[in-house]
């Protein structure tokens, strides 16, 4: 029967859910019980005691709000830069001829094999040399520039399945190139430009080697959270309480654009088949 789901699918999906909620349980439990109950083990029951020390002493010893606050600055103007520069160099790169198209092309594709520690000694000479070291732009400008290779291959997989019967048809009436990307190519490349938002946003919210090496004073909630473990203590609980704040955000965004993420490879077009 179409549509009927096996039983052997929802028991596997439901240990697989099991086994990744259990983790994030801990974390929970773990940022609300006493330390000495921690150190037994978060699931031990022998004694259970229930207290928000932990939360209180990290919004009182930590800049978090301030972390918080600007960690969702950087994530949303490195995802916005993306999501509006990939699009259009996509389409340059997939409807439009110019010279040395293919050559520059791959280059950026293969920036996909080139690990991110090997440019951080040369950035930091550039920014060092002009004088940009904690400032936003030191770290906003590799997030999107690294970016490049996978959102422009993400989006022009998507155009190579676009109807060029349309991209003809805005020619017949007029269109200049910018004309039809805005009026005709973004208007029907929703999905896969909020897939790779989603996937950016994530990426910069999550990132830590390049705001540690390249901030001082503005400092993002993946650094903040290495500085709350103690140099003589684990702080198991005080590390509990600035991963749940630091993972928060990204999860809600996932579930709500999951639907956008999930339909990359649709096409919503007048085309008719």
């Amino acid at each position: 029967m179409i549509g009927r789901i096996h039983w052997w699918t929802v028991i596997l999906v439901g240990v697989i859910a099991t086994i990744w909620i259990i983790p994030v349980l801990g974390i929970v439990v773990t940022s609300l019980r006493p330390p000495s109950e921690v150190a037994l083990g978060w699931w031990r029951l022998d004694t259970v005691s229930i207290t928000f020390s932990a939360w209180i002493r990290v919004w009182d010893e930590y800049p978090l709000a301030q972390a918080f606050w600007f960690t969702g600055m950087l994530a949303a103007l490195a995802t916005l830069g993306t999501m509006l520069l990939a699009p259009i160099a996509a389409y340059a790169f997939h409807f439009l001829k110019f010279p040395f198209r293919r050559l520059l092309l791959i280059l950026i594709i293969n920036a996909f094999v080139l690990p991110q520690q090997v440019v951080v000694i040369p950035l930091f000479t550039l920014w060092r040399d002009l004088k940009l070291i904690d400032n936003i732009a030191a770290v906003l400008i590799p997030y999107i520039g690294l970016s490049f290779a996978w959102s422009i291959f993400l989006v022009k997989n998507f155009l190579e399945d676009f109807p060029k019967e349309l991209i003809e048809a805005a020619k017949i009436d007029g269109c200049g190139p910018i004309s039809t990307l805005r009026h005709v190519v973004l208007p029907n490349a929703t999905s896969p430009i909020f897939a790779v938002g989603v996937l950016q946003f994530l990426w910069t919210w999550n990132a830590l080697l390049l705001p540690m090496l390249y901030l001082r004073s503005m400092q993002p909630l993946p650094v903040l959270l290495t500085k709350v473990a103690g140099t003589y203590e684990s702080n198991w609980d005080l590390r509990s309480v600035a991963a749940i704040v630091t993972t928060i955000v990204p999860l809600i965004v996932f579930v709500v654009f999951q639907r956008q993420f999930a339909a990359g490879s649709q096409t919503r077009t007048g085309a008719k088949e």
